[in-house]
């Protein structure tokens, strides 16, 4: 890592987050969810989220007060931790009310002209971990998540015209039609891009892919629209794998966990999630969709480019194109600031590396644009490729021609 290269232009940061306050999923729940869908309860000083009746342990502590120091872990996630230092030393925590810009636009605007920051992509928190702990539950899933895209434009806006915050409303695909119902609610509220889980999609007799054809409705319309898809790093019901070799199976945001765990499940949702998008052929049918993968890191794609060549060598015939060609067409990738990033450039191309902090999560940089500090330095990368990271990417993606000079 060098030292933060400075930016004449101000940067697109492509991973932020709010922390959604208690309400963010039932102030627009209609009254015959409520038992059903997120509950929030209190006993004493404790405050428990409750999915469908059963306490969801993905956020241990849903109030977010006190609220972890963005940052404060950078050691930890880049494997710098001195000798003798307890990584629980790490963890610094504020008071949320300290921190306005954690759940209030217009604070959080001013926060952005301090980090040079021209637009975000604005992203679930505890959210995140809402489809996993309904998935038995469809309509109360496609309920609860309604409820919070209206909050979310109520209070972040989708996409307002100061185009400074541009908020991803969730899209659930559990429901088919209700899925093409709320991509279409959110476009006519002027969304310009969507949250969709990276995992099987959740069904009344099995999951399915999200590349069966049930889902081409939604892929045709945000295609059509030319609106962007994000898989953010969510519970994907993945901890199934490690149970299987004596893990608790529960996810938990915070806290101590068997290291057995990330070693065996790590970045396989993303993985899979990609795969199954083309080896089912859905860029095949979309070929205008655009996906971008954030927080999930950049070394699932060697893997899974080594695995696609592998199915299309063997199954030559299922495939009309080329699965990795369309891995580095359609797909748009946001590593995490501890990754090569000159490697994925050299597999993907830099037209397809989009630069995201996770502020203001522990795990993320607390100076988003320090981000150019990982970023290799001329010859290896010039200043037209960290431009093209640091923000013309995120303008491609969302459509806008930065060729004709345009700007948000």
């Amino acid at each position: 890592m060098s030292a933060p290269q400075p930016l004449d232009y101000m940067a697109i940061d492509v991973d932020n987050h709010y922390y959604e306050p208690l309400d963010a999923l039932t102030r627009h729940l209609p009254k015959e969810f409520r038992s059903r869908g997120v509950q929030m309860l209190t006993d004493g000083k404790r405050t428990y989220a409750v999915f469908g009746g059963v306490i969801n342990h993905f956020i241990p502590n849903p109030t977010f007060d006190p609220i972890i120091e963005p940052g404060c872990l950078d050691l930890l996630f880049r494997g710098e931790i001195p000798e003798g230092v307890d990584p629980a030393s790490l963890m610094k925590v504020d008071r949320l009310a300290d921190h306005p810009e954690y759940q209030n636009r217009d604070a959080r605007v001013k926060i952005l002209d301090r980090q040079n920051l021209e637009t975000v992509f604005m992203l679930p928190t505890f959210a995140c971990g809402v489809e996993e702990g309904l998935k038995h539950d469809i309509p109360a899933t496609m309920a609860s998540v309604h409820a919070f895209n209206l909050w979310l434009d109520e209070d972040w806006g989708f996409d307002r015209p100061d185009h400074r915050i541009i908020a991803a409303p969730i899209i659930s695909l559990a429901d088919p039609q209700q899925a093409v119902e709320e991509v279409e609610f959110v476009l006519g509220r002027g969304a310009k891009l969507v949250c969709v889980r990276p995992a099987p999609v959740p069904g009344e007799v099995r999951p399915r892919s999200l590349g069966d054809p049930v889902h081409d409705p939604v892929w045709a319309r945000l295609a059509e629209a030319g609106v962007p898809v994000v898989f953010h790093l969510s519970d994907s019901g993945y901890m199934a794998i490690p149970a299987l070799w004596g893990g608790s199976g529960v996810f938990k945001g915070f806290g101590k966990r068997d290291p057995l765990d990330m070693v065996i499940m790590d970045d396989r949702a993303i993985h899979d999630t990609i795969a199954s998008m083309i080896v089912h052929q859905v860029f095949t049918r979309h070929p205008k969709l655009k996906v971008v993968s954030i927080e999930n890191g950049s070394y699932f794609v060697y893997r899974l480019i080594k695995r696609l060549r592998k199915s299309a060598n063997n199954a030559p015939y299922h495939y009309k194109e080329d699965p990795v060609e369309q891995l580095r067409n359609n797909v748009w990738i946001a590593p995490y600031y501890e990754d090569d990033v000159k490697l994925l450039a050299d597999t993907i191309g830099v037209d397809k590396i989009l630069f995201g902090s996770d502020w203001p999560h522990g795990e993320g940089l607390a100076d988003p644009t320090s981000f150019t500090a990982d970023i290799p330095q001329f010859p290896e990368f010039s200043y037209e490729d960290t431009r093209m990271v640091m923000r013309d990417n995120a303008l491609t993606l969302l459509g806008v021609d930065v060729t004709a000079g345009a700007g948000r």
